[in-house]
C-alpha cells in the first residue's frame, strides 16, 4: 500500500505556510509505515494517473489567473474525474475558489473554475483575518483565515462546517468551506492539517481506499497537535 500525493501548483499557489499540509499528509502516512510520494503538478503539467490525494493551496491574483487558464479544458476535467472516482482532495483559499464555478476579482475578468463545488466566489470589500474555529464532522477544527473572497454555496453544495469563531465563507451565513465526495475546500490557512490530525487522517484513509478498499488507520499519538489546536482556539476566543 502506497500513498501518492499530487501537489497542485506548488510553485505558484503556495502562500501562508500551506506547504505544511503536504508535509503533514506525508509524515502521517510514513509514521504508519505507508510509503508516501509527492508529485508537484505545475502549469502545463498533466495530472498523473496514480495520484489519489491532491492538495491545492492559495496564491496571489496574478498567479491565480494563470492557474485558472491552465485548469480550463482537459486538466480540470481530469481532476474532476479523479475526485468522482474516489480521489481525496484538500484545497485552501485560491484553490478552493477555483474548484467552484468561478471567482470574480476586482476590476478584472472572472476566473473560471472547474465546477467541482456548487459555489461562486467574488472579491469583497473587506479582508477577513484571524483565527477561526469550525464545528465539523471531524470535530472542532481550527485555522487562520486571511482572505477577501466571499464564497456563496449553491443548493448542491455541502459546507465543511459551521463557524463558531471567525468569518468563514462570506461572513454572513455561518458556513465555512465545502465538501464534495472526498474533496474538501476551505479558507483555513496556517497550515490546517498539522493542527487538525483527524482531518488529515480522513483524507489519507479516503485516498488509500480508492485502490485498496476499506482502510482503518492505526491511531497515532497527537500531544503536539492537540496543544497547537488548543492554543489557537484560546487565541481565537481571546480576540473575538
Amino acid at each position: 500500500m502506497k500513498l501518492t500525493i499530487g501537489w497542485l501548483y506548488a510553485a505558484t499557489m503556495n502562500i501562508y505556510g500551506d506547504r505544511g499540509n503536504v508535509i503533514a499528509l506525508r509524515r502521517r502516512a510514513e509514521w504508519r509505515g505507508i510509503p508516501a510520494e509527492v508529485h508537484e503538478i505545475g502549469l502545463g503539467d498533466p495530472i498523473p494517473p496514480d495520484v489519489d490525494l491532491f492538495f491545492w493551496g492559495g496564491g496571489q491574483d496574478q498567479e491565480q489567473d494563470a492557474v485558472a487558464r491552465d485548469m480550463a479544458g482537459d486538466k480540470g476535467k481530469t481532476l474532476r474525474a479523479a475526485v468522482d472516482d474516489g480521489a481525496a482532495l484538500l484545497a485552501v483559499c485560491g484553490g478552493y475558489q477555483l474548484l467552484g464555478h468561478e471567482f470574480r476579482p476586482h476590476a478584472a475578468a472572472p476566473q473560471p473554475g472547474i465546477g467541482l463545488f456548487d459555489a461562486v466566489s467574488i472579491a469583497g470589500p473587506e479582508r477577513f483575518i484571524g483565527n477561526v474555529v469550525v464545528d465539523s464532522q471531524w470535530g472542532e477544527l481550527v485555522g487562520f483565515e486571511n482572505h477577501s473572497g466571499l464564497t456563496t454555496l449553491g443548493p448542491g453544495a455541502q459546507p465543511m462546517g459551521r463557524v463558531r469563531i471567525g468569518r468563514g465563507n462570506n461572513g454572513r451565513d455561518g458556513t465555512e468551506g465545502a465538501i464534495y465526495r472526498n474533496a474538501v475546500g476551505c479558507y483555513l490557512h496556517g497550515s490546517v492539517l498539522p493542527k487538525n490530525p483527524a482531518l488529515a487522517d480522513w483524507l489519507i484513509a479516503r485516498a488509500l481506499e480508492r485502490r485498496h478498499g476499506h482502510v482503518e488507520l492505526e491511531p497515532l499519538p497527537t500531544p503536539l497537535e492537540d496543544a497547537a489546536r488548543e492554543s489557537a482556539i484560546a487565541r481565537a476566543k481571546a480576540t473575538r
